[in-house]
């Protein structure tokens, strides 16, 4: 029976309804959301489900054996090998099975739930001193239940072991039903279960049995080394392991039993850390100075990355952290641990340690926590960024995590590289080096029927060149789809059997993820790109030109690393809409997805009139958080933008695309009028205007000002010397109409700094009201019209400044984009500045105004995503004022966003996980300062505070505050 097709999806939903297994989704949007995790595998599920508790947990495994669906576990579908994706019943744990059950310090255990992101349970574990020593690159979103499951490691199993080290018991349920709790046992323990009968007795004795029997080849082949992952750990059953059924089910792959929970070992956290760079001539000569750089004493991670991968970063801080690195090809990033005494003897030693080694350019210890952080983030966000090689080609995972003893790791790696060249492929090279584990995404061509050969004739030089070395060709992310089949390469065929004994004792219907580790599925099929499968061909107006005008392949940027699923606790602003809901449909990668599929025109198949494409993407903010918070730029914004314009071309759009996607229009009939516009949005009629523009009935309507911002400025005379010549204010709708004094303020300060300001003919817009709502045919027309007003500004290189961060941003980005080849609208994204940017980086000479203040500020989410804070923080710090910049993430208003019916819950929800507890906490004297006009708005309606822009802060100066304005 084909699982995939829609009609026996739309059957089993309610069957699975019926029998209390949790949320059930078989819609076709929820089907293509899971169709693929992080791998190069794409298959569509029936259905997918969200238990609640064990006992739908229980019940779901026994209702899918019931309808004969097979059953894949998912956490947060980060796995590179294919095994979170499956045709019959995901089980998805990271929504709601995702809870601490107990912690207990004086053990140094904690009890989960398979759902719980390691992030969420070392915050639990933290206070007591203690954390859960594997943490992976994505420990912002990967579950334990995921973890467990791959034998996943991280960069400080070098002190810290495996997760299969760190799991005490499990208890599980196979797929026949049987509930049981499995740990080490003695013998007696063993005995007394077999006398004891049942379904648990026969496991266990069938179990016992096949170790018994194999005791030979358990010791001889299996557990050679650390990073020994393939396959099934069954050297966790001999004698001298305590026949540990937990660990030998640690790395299954979710083939055996579904987690109902888990009890795992915390350790203590080292008083204090440092991170020690090293550079090298190249990634070889790095992975050749390991053995002896393990020698030293307190390393707690050693990891390696060449500058194939830092070519990739493209944030500005980022880069600029990389540009001081020791000089070199390729880099050691260490980290030890210890007490500050500790630390500095470590340092020292490691530095010295390496000095010795051939290749060995420079060392440079990291006391700067920031910095440090930046650069460990190259390293975590390395399957991300290596997703795009430099030259801007696609890099794909395949051979992803493979491992060698650290011995011959700098052989091994001279010996893939040259294997590389033979098959014209380049990828990016970086990993566990402490643990001989390398990750690499390759430029495999999956377009072409040539493409796959050569990736299948790769993958299996490679699985031969592993075992030659005497390593595994999975280190820590498992076999899946992608390595199963090559298993035969690195054991013999007694192993394989036995393999295959273990999977048939706990799973005889074959039931869970079949063709994971035995019985494989082969390598090239399923693949997420096929050229069996050609995308669609679809027109944008948008030029993609990053990808080449592909819309599919935009989409495609997504491989899934996840990022994007973190909570405010993660940094940065990506993505709102998720941290609030928890829901896949609401991250970026579930929108990318979506899209993809779209694309794909197989279980979404509409087309750009998609309604569960539609629907995806209603809460979507627009922020812009996942076009640099994102590893590979993925930019639902844009995505969205060209969605809209076509979903709605030709048919009425929704209410709030005319009231607010019109709003500078609107503001300027507005403004003819604006006591009578005031007085009508707050008296009796305001529900109903609100329920016409498509407005949410708890938001308030912003009250226009008396009079604009241009018809004061262009009645008064200029002050000030104007001695560094001509400064073009671009005047945007939201400060013209509604907060004119930032723009007067703004002028203050400008004129004090010896600008002679200017504004732009007539009244003009950069359009982004129109992009936001998909409007883009309009939008062009609005940006080509102030390209054409501002030609003799961008002819004499004018500098352009914005106060208003959303269009400063949209003159940036979006106006070359919309006016694609126009070189007039590149001259203006050139020359468009921040305010803070203007006075910081422009101004040589120039001296802020003193103000002894305290501040908070909300960072913008278009600025986060466009030029960063730094000039900001700067001018801040060299007027004196103490600020704290909020790690808040969006303010949840987003332009129209918060304003549009449906939206407010979130956009409440948004904004009071980290921004608005934080403005009513601050003291009473702290200035909150937010530029962006929905962040001042959001802060205004929902605290008591009421929040500045930067250059009123500036103005109100004792030494500007009597210039006139």
């Amino acid at each position: 029976m084909d699982l995939s097709n829609r009609k026996f999806s739309d059957e089993i939903g309610p069957l699975l309804r019926g029998r209390g297994c949790g949320e059930v989704d078989t819609s076709p949007g929820r089907r293509a959301q899971y169709s693929a995790d992080a791998s190069n595998y794409r298959r569509i599920p029936a259905a997918v489900v969200f238990p609640r508790t064990r006992s739908e947990v229980i019940n779901a495994v026994a209702a899918c054996r019931e309808l004969g669906l097979t059953i894949t576990c998912r956490g947060a579908g980060t796995s590179t090998s294919g095994q979170a994706v499956g045709e019959g019943v995901i089980l998805d744990f990271s929504r709601f099975y995702n809870r601490v059950v107990a912690v207990d310090p004086a053990r140094r255990r904690a009890t989960v739930q398979p759902g719980i992101v390691l992030d969420s349970l070392q915050a639990v574990a933290a206070p007591h001193g203690l954390i859960f020593g594997p943490d992976p690159s994505t420990h912002s979103r990967c579950t334990l239940g995921g973890m467990i499951g791959n034998n996943a490691c991280g960069s400080h199993s070098v002190a810290w072991g495996r997760t299969a080290e760190n799991v005490l018991d499990l208890e599980v349920v196979t797929y026949r039903g049987t509930v049981l709790t499995v740990g080490e046992m003695t013998r007696a323990e063993i005995d007394e279960t077999i006398e004891a009968g049942g379904e648990r007795g026969e496991l266990i004795g069938r179990l016992f049995e096949l170790a018994q029997r194999n005791l030979e080849t358990l010791r001889t082949r299996l557990g050679r080394f650390p990073r020994q992952v393939s396959g099934y750990a069954l050297e966790q059953l001999l004698p001298e392991n305590r026949f540990n059924l937990a660990r030998a089910l640690v790395g299954s792959e979710g083939t055996c039993a579904v987690i109902l929970s888990a009890t795992v070992r915390l350790v203590a956290a080292p008083p204090a850390r440092t991170m020690i760079v090293l550079g090298f001539e190249d990634a070889c000569r790095a992975a050749d100075a390991v053995p002896a750089l393990l020698e030293q004493r307190g390393i707690l991670a050693l990891e390696g990355l060449d500058r194939s991968l830092t070519d990739m970063v493209t944030r500005a801080e980022t880069r600029a952290a990389i540009a001081t690195l020791p000089p070199g090809e390729a880099w050691l990033f260490a980290e030890i641990g210890g007490t500050p005494a500790e630390l500095t003897r470590g340092a020292e030693a490691l530095a010295v340690a390496a000095a010795k080694q051939l290749g060995f350019t420079g060392s440079e210890v990291v006391p700067d926590p920031d910095r440090a952080r930046s650069l460990w983030r190259i390293r975590e966000d390395g399957a991300g960024l290596a997703t795009r090689l430099p030259d801007g080609s696609e890099a794909w995972p395949g051979w992803e995590d493979a491992a060698v003893p650290p011995a011959v790791l700098g052989a091994y790696l001279r010996e893939f590289t040259a294997l590389l060249d033979r098959h014209g492929l380049a990828g990016a090279v970086y990993g566990h080096f402490g643990e001989g584990c390398l990750h690499v995404r390759i430029d495999f061509d999956f377009t072409t029927e040539r493409g796959v050969s050569v990736f299948r004739a790769f993958i299996t030089a490679a699985a031969q060149l592993v075992s030659k070395h005497g390593g595994s060709l999975s280190g820590e992310h498992g076999d899946g789809q992608a390595r199963s089949e090559l298993l035969p390469t690195m054991y013999p065929p007694e192993v394989i059997r036995l393999f295959e004994q273990f999977k048939a004792v706990w799973d005889p219907d074959n039931g869970l993820n079949p063709g994971m580790i035995v019985h494989p599925l082969s390598m090239d099929a399923n693949l997420r790109i096929s050229p069996a499968r050609p995308s669609l061909p679809m027109t944008t107006l948008l030029p993609f030109h990053t990808d080449g005008g592909d819309f599919a392949k935009a989409t495609r940027r997504c491989v899934g690393v996840g990022r994007c699923r973190t909570s405010t606790a993660g940094g940065g602003v990506m993505c709102p809409s998720y941290r609030v809901t928890g829901d896949e449909r609401d991250s970026t990668r579930g929108r990318a997805r979506l899209l993809y599929e779209m694309t794909q025109g197989e279980v979404i198949t509409d087309g750009w009139r998609s309604t569960e494409v539609r629907d995806a993407l209603d809460l979507c903010l627009s922020c812009k958080g996942c076009s640099t918070d994102c590893p590979v730029g993925v930019d639902v914004a844009a995505y969205k933008s060209e969605f809209l314009h076509h979903h709605y071309k030709g048919r009425f759009r929704p209410a709030s695309h005319y009231s607010m996607g019109w709003l500078p229009l609107l503001s300027r009939l507005a403004a003819r009028a604006p006591r009578l516009v005031n007085t009508l949005a707050t008296s009796r009629m305001a529900p109903l205007l609100k329920r016409a523009g498509g407005i949410a009935r708890q938001r308030g309507i912003p009250q226009f000002a008396d009079r604009t911002f241009l018809s004061r400025f262009r009645a008064r005379r200029a002050t000030g010397t104007g001695e560094r010549g001509p400064v073009l204010l671009w005047v945007d709708s939201f400060n013209n109409h509604f907060s004119p004094r930032v723009l007067d303020a703004a002028v203050t300060v400008l004129e004090a700094a010896g600008y002679r300001v200017q504004v732009p003919r007539g009244t003009q817009c950069c359009g982004l009201t129109w992009i936001t709502t998909g409007q883009l045919g309009i939008a062009r027309r609005i940006a080509g019209r102030a390209t054409r007003a501002l030609e003799d500004v961008a002819a004499r290189g004018t500098p352009i400044v914005g106060l208003e961060p959303s269009c400063t941003a949209a003159l940036k980005t979006d106006l070359p984009e919309l006016l694609d080849g126009d070189p007039v609208a590149r001259q203006v994204a050139g020359l468009t500045t921040t305010f803070a940017e203007l006075l910081m980086e422009h101004t040589p000479g120039w001296t802020p105004p003193r103000i002894d203040a305290t501040s908070l500020s909300q960072t913008h989410c278009h600025q986060h995503a466009t030029s960063g804070f730094g000039a900001d923080a700067a001018l801040l710090a060299a007027a004196g004022v103490d600020n704290q910049v909020l790690d808040s993430g969006c303010c949840g208003l987003a332009g129209n966003f918060g304003f549009e019916r449906g939206h407010y819950e979130v956009s409440m929800a948004a904004g009071e996980q980290v921004l608005l507890p934080a403005v009513r906490a601050a003291a009473p004297g702290t200035i909150v300062l937010a530029d962006g006009f929905s962040c001042r708005t959001q802060i205004h309606q929902a605290t008591p505070r009421t929040a500045s822009h930067i250059a009123e802060l500036l103005a109100s100066s004792n030494e500007l505050k009597g210039r006139p304005a």
